[in-house]
């Protein structure tokens, strides 16, 4: 590719970022006069924002990034046009509603959120050219030199257009219309932890464009989809797919090790086997990669692939265990919101989201689960290569009702019999089911993620046998936690209890067999929460934590060790994994190890997993 196409910054280097405020919209927190700042934070430009290769598991060299400034207004809902005057700039990829945005401002349902820029491209013939969105929360329209390319619907996954027949040479300007209900009532949107009215444990709401945007060249026959599944024995089967049904289009595949080839084959598209002699596994201790370089006539893209197997098995007191490669392993993890005070739910960086997997992993954890949200795809690249295994939740609706009417949420019955449903719209399930379809086939690849978690705490919990059944076929190869929290019905692998703020189990609800055939795990616990003066995100707010907040630091390190000491007893009962609220304070829940602002560890990593050992005490690890 021309250096004519890499040139973007020409209208991206703006020297200071403008901040156009409306009256009549609501305003973030006014009690709150200095937004918090991480260390990455502080050091974001329009320049340096979010530059890496977004798709680390699919990459290609020709590609350029659409991040930085963009001209951005706010309409009102009955303009289907872009408008004649401009608000300002914002930062992409941060949501209008983020400090790191430059905007900073409310966005209501009833609103139009406008973004315009323009790219020079050199246009080449025989190229195919994609524009990506890594996410936009959540109907998107999309026009290139005034052509509509596409529209999209779901907040938290990529998608792309091909855009060949609408860019040109030279100058193409790209306009994008986004709305967004959030938590609206009788929308049934998966909004996740964000909502209209935050507070407790809801979070400020985030619109429009939060993640990177980029564009790249392809040739006219390439890759279009790429699926792995692994043995711990050393085979490697892909389902490959491409532009073309060509055949006698050859597709080249090439696996090897710290530089060295250990596998390779050529042959048509379709379904291709790679066996590796000597197989190195992928496990928390040893997170061992193999590169795979895939060729497709002219389209060259680098992946690659770790071997690792989940299962079940039974211990010797008859209790049910989970598995990685064979070998039985205890998850221990926390719950991990991946929210930020500068970025909402972006990041302020690529090196502060792996911040905190770092110091999860040396903390003595071996799992993270991923609560309401989906990250950038480069988070599980992070986890793939630091080897952390992950519970992966569906981004939830919990709007509505609860039982007894036409209703989006389920009643919360936990672990008890006669659990009930919501009731929705088949529309609405539809959409469920094709962003849970989107985010496994988006994710399948990365080796970290052992278990999919399609509800919790019946937020949106719906047709609860249908869609555990269904994610189960789906991906074979990986648990299904159908409901962590409650409203459990007996589908998937694993029965999930929270308790707070020190941890248990129902055991006596599964009388008569009901859990029988079902891993038992304590999917929340702890959430013990400490204030740190100078790093609480709005001091005028209620800072909390489950059970109460302590008199002071050593009675709130008592109170973990003792809910540590409390779930390795309950792990000799049966209990095979544990997860604890939460990695980092968010807005007014002061629950975390670490504040908000990462400026503090509460508990050096080094302590935190010598508090851990006694969870492992007397197993063999992976």
């Amino acid at each position: 590719m021309k250096p004519q196409f890499l040139l973007l910054w020409a209208v991206l280097c703006s020297a200071a970022m403008l901040v156009a405020e409306a009256a009549d919209r609501p305003q973030v927190d006014p009690n709150r006069k200095v937004a918090m700042r991480t260390p990455w934070g502080q050091q974001v430009t329009a320049e340096n924002a979010w530059q890496e290769y977004p798709r680390p598991a699919l990459a290609r060299k020709q590609w350029v990034n659409l991040n930085g400034h963009w001209e951005y207004a706010v309409t009102s809902a009955d303009a289907s046009s872009p408008p004649q005057q401009w608000d300002g700039k914002i930062l992409v990829p941060f949501a209008i509603e983020s400090p790191l945005s430059g905007v900073e401002k409310r966005f209501a349902p009833q609103d139009v959120l406008w973004y315009r820029r323009t790219v020079p491209i050199e246009k080449h013939a025989g190229k195919r050219y994609r524009l990506n969105f890594e996410a936009v929360d959540y109907q998107s329209t999309v026009w290139v030199n005034g052509v509509e390319v596409g529209r999209h619907t779901g907040g938290n996954l990529p998608f792309s257009f091909d855009v060949t027949d609408a860019i040109r040479s030279g100058e193409n300007t790209l306009v994008v219309r986004v709305t967004d209900s959030t938590d609206t009532h009788g929308a049934y949107q998966l909004h996740g932890k964000q909502v209209l009215e935050p507070g407790g444990i809801w979070y400020t709401p985030v619109s429009g464009i939060w993640q990177t945007v980029w564009m790249e060249e392809l040739p006219e026959t390439h890759l279009t989809g790429l699926k792995i599944v692994t043995k711990i024995d050393g085979t490697v089967s892909l389902q490959i797919a491409t532009s073309r049904n060509e055949p006698n289009l050859a597709v080249g595949l090439r696996a090897s090790l710290n530089g060295r080839v250990v596998a390779e084959t050529s042959g048509a598209a379709g379904s291709r086997t790679l066996k590796i002699a000597e197989p190195q596994l992928w496990s928390p201790a040893a997170p061992t990669l193999y590169d795979l370089d895939i060729t497709v006539g002219d389209d060259i893209v680098k992946s690659y692939f770790g071997l690792r197997e989940t299962g079940i098995t039974k211990d010797g007191e008859g209790h049910l265990r989970f598995t990685l490669n064979g070998q039985p392993i205890f998850p221990w993890g926390t719950l991990d919101q991946g929210w930020w005070p500068d970025g909402l739910l972006t990041p302020p960086s690529d090196e502060a989201m792996a911040s905190d997997i770092q110091f999860l992993k040396e903390a003595g954890f071996n799992t993270i689960r991923k609560h309401i949200k989906v990250e950038p795809r480069r988070y599980y690249y992070h986890c793939d290569r630091l080897g952390v295994m992950l519970w992966q939740d569906q981004v939830s609706s919990g709007t509505g009702k609860r039982r007894g009417s036409e209703s989006s949420s389920a009643e919360w019955t936990r672990l008890k019999p006669d659990p009930v449903d919501a009731v929705w719209p088949d529309a609405a399930h539809q959409q469920f089911m094709a962003e849970l379809k989107t985010m496994i086939d988006t994710l399948h690849n990365h080796p970290s993620i052992v278990q999919w978690v399609p509800f919790n705490e019946a937020w949106g919990q719906h047709r609860t046998m249908e869609v555990g059944q269904w994610t189960v076929a789906y991906d074979p190869t990986r648990h299904v936690n159908i409901a962590s929290g409650g409203n459990w019905f007996p589908v998937g692998h694993i029965v999930d209890h929270h308790q707070y703020p020190h941890p248990g189990f129902p055991f006596d609800l599964g009388a008569g067999g009901r859990f029988d055939g079902f891993v038992k795990v304590v999917g929340e616990l702890g959430g013990h929460g400490f204030p740190v003066e100078g790093h609480l995100w709005n001091p005028n707010t209620r800072n909390w934590g489950y059970g109460g907040l302590p008199k002071d630091k050593d009675e709130w390190l008592e109170r973990y060790r003792t809910s540590i000491r409390m779930l390795a007893e309950l792990k000799q009962q049966g209990i095979a994994a544990g997860i604890y609220t939460q990695t980092t304070d968010v807005e007014g829940e002061i629950n975390g190890l670490i504040t908000y602002d990462r400026q503090v560890h509460k508990i050096p990593a080094e302590q935190l997993a010598e508090i851990h050992a006694v969870l492992f005490a007397s197993e063999r690890e992976n």
